[in-house]
């Protein structure tokens, strides 16, 4: 009789993890991380391309997480943004997990998400050669680097259907008009280097709250109503903030302090209204107040008639009598 771990692991088609961020060094490399015997289970091993499927389904690479990657369980899967992204996940959520039946694609169609390239042959040969390190399915986006940046495209067809890789007898088609899909690059955790702890304090803010309200409902206690984010301009507070919202898929607006200033009677807190009334439509919402200094300093330094009227009107936006739903400041 065997004595190998592996082989005295049951079989199953599919395994159910927990989604954990992927380590910087993986980030944008179509990989993930599942525990060795995890994916013995499975009936696969390092090297080998897996189905993942959240709200939607992709595929990816699976490697095996080491001890420190572990943080002492073992039904996770590490994967960076790109690739929850692509399954329709956040950090925390479960996915299903099988081993992939990965075809050769006959022929893959991009479109770049987000503006306009010029397409001619040498581009065509690059991205190809970059695409033989991704599985593929209809819906992903992928990041292609080009100049030293990461340009998004979007798959928006494989033949056959189905997960594929590309190899020298693939066709590969670029439009050079984009998809429409979002008004600036989708920013994940793994994108912000060296504030891990600010990152996961904010997480126990703002995730919660949005994704789970009604645990709040049913504790009967208020959830956070906002956060304050302060340090000097450049080190990430806007970027950080786009980030959560695009972590929990949440609506997304941003606030210019000075800009939201008016000489006109009325009007900038007009303005604050109709900024709070839409990220309520939209909710889960992430209202983000850039400079908020200059629009709210302390009470006892508010001079002006105009600014004492927009201090009161954004304090009772933010915790005035009335319930702005599922929205974050």
């Amino acid at each position: 009789m065997s004595t190998n771990s592996s082989a005295e692991q049951p079989r199953r088609r599919e395994l159910i993890l927990k989604v954990v961020e992927a380590r910087q060094k993986d980030v944008g490399r179509g990989k993930v991380r599942i525990d060795i015997d995890a994916l013995a289970q499975i009936d696969a091993s390092a090297g080998d391309v897996v189905e993942i499927e959240g709200q939607r389904k992709t595929a990816a690479i699976a490697w095996v997480l080491s001890n420190e990657d572990l943080m002492g369980e073992k039904d996770i899967i590490r994967m960076d943004g790109i690739t929850r992204k692509n399954a329709g996940v956040s950090i925390g959520d479960k996915v299903i997990v099988r081993k992939a039946n990965v075809k050769f694609a006959t022929s893959v169609k991009l479109a770049p998400s987000n503006f306009s390239i010029t397409v001619d042959p040498g581009f065509v040969a690059y991205v190809k050669k970059k695409l033989k390190e991704f599985p593929l399915v209809e819906g992903d986006t992928v990041l292609i680097p080009v100049l030293g940046q990461a340009i998004p495209f979007t798959v928006i067809q494989v033949r056959p259907a189905g997960v594929v890789m590309v190899n020298d007898d693939t066709s590969i088609n670029i439009s050079d008009k984009p998809l429409e899909q979002t008004r600036y690059p989708r920013v994940t955790y793994e994108d912000i280097g060296g504030m891990r702890n600010v990152i996961q304090k904010i997480r126990e803010l703002v995730e919660l709250p949005l994704r789970h309200p009604e645990l709040f409902k049913r504790l009967g206690i208020e959830p956070p109503k906002g956060i304050l984010l302060y340090g000097p301009p450049g080190v990430g507070k806007t970027l950080l903030a786009k980030a959560v919202a695009n972590e929990t898929d949440s609506y997304f607006t941003s606030i210019n302090g000075p800009e939201i200033m008016s000489k006109f009677y009325g009007e900038s807190e007009q303005r604050l209204r109709e900024i709070f009334d839409d990220a309520k439509k939209h909710a889960p919402a992430i209202i983000f107040i850039d400079e908020i200094d200059a629009i709210a300093p302390k009470r006892d330094e508010v001079i002006g008639e105009v600014e004492r009227r927009v201090v009161a009107q954004l304090l009772t936006l933010m915790d005035g009598l009335e319930n702005r739903g599922n929205v974050i400041v």
